[in-house]
């Protein structure tokens, strides 16, 4: 079964932590409030519980070609207790495997920049911090 698709000009925000409901809702409000547009399609599927980076490099390894994803964005038990809510980037295409961090006041940013392949996800990567995460171009 292939990773869930977008929505047209969204990119994927998969929950793999199902600890806290709450927390999940705080992690929506947050990355639909940094900008107000719409940029995620979230999936709350209880089959990714947990789910890691190898798993789902293999799920779509296994993926017909029309259904494959270049990245997604996972909502991990990181995510949903650091109040920054820092999502894991995770490329599935050029580097499949390469992550980063990306706290929800950026996620448009680099959401929007991926989705009509402005930037690549190695841009984002590159841009991260020592400790892996993005966060913007040091303009604001």
């Amino acid at each position: 079964m292939p990773l869930p698709a977008p929505e047209d000009l969204t990119s994927t925000v998969l929950r793999t932590d199902f600890c806290d409901d709450a927390a999940w809702a705080a992690v929506r409000a947050a990355i639909d409030a940094a900008d107000g547009s719409p940029h995620a399609t979230y999936v709350s599927d209880p089959r990714f519980a947990g789910a890691g980076v190898g798993a789902l490099i293999d799920e779509e390894a296994a993926a017909g070609e029309d259904d494959k994803l270049t990245y997604v964005f996972l909502a991990d038990a990181a995510t949903m207790t650091d109040p920054s809510h820092p999502l894991l980037a995770v490329d599935l295409y050029d580097e499949p495997g390469r992550t980063f961090r990306v706290p929800a006041r950026w996620y448009p940013e680099v959401s929007a920049n991926l989705t009509i392949a402005n930037l690549d996800f190695a841009d984002f990567a590159d841009a991260s911090d020592g400790s892996g995460t993005f966060r913007g171009w040091g303009d604001d």
